[in-house]
This record gives structure tokens, sequence and C-alpha cells, in this order.
């Protein structure tokens, strides 16, 4: 697994993740709410912790700071 998600982009991701996170854990939703909540959360904070987004890959986006034409 490739790493495609930048350093600024990956905190931003785990800094929004934890941000749903508590919205979800100490306010009254309604279930869907908190079910939509604690997946969005929970997919911030894990594609910025790994460092990799599956849906980057669709749309072939790469934030991160390492590129392949560096390494020549």
């Amino acid at each position: 697994m490739e790493c495609n998600v930048g350093k600024t982009e990956r905190r931003i991701r785990v800094g929004v993740g934890l941000l749903f996170l508590g919205i979800a854990s100490f306010t009254i939703l309604p279930e869907w709410g908190l079910i939509i909540g604690l997946v969005l959360g929970a997919i911030g904070v894990v594609t910025g912790l790994v460092g990799h987004c599956p849906l980057w890959n669709v749309f072939g986006i790469n934030t991160s700071d390492h590129t392949h034409a560096e390494h020549h």
C-alpha cells in the first residue's frame, strides 16, 4: 500500500475524524446520525494514521510528499 496522503492532510483527517467521533459519542443524535458520525470519524482517523486513502486511488489523487519521480 503506497502512501497517497500528505502530512498536512493526514493531520487534518485525524483531527476531523476525532471531531466526528466526539460529536457522535457525546451528543444526542438519532441512530442514523450516530452511525454516520462513527463511520466518518473512523475512516478519517484510520486513513490519517495509515496514510493511504483507497478513494484517492480511484480518482488518481496523491497528496503525499513522496513521489516516484524523486527516486531517480
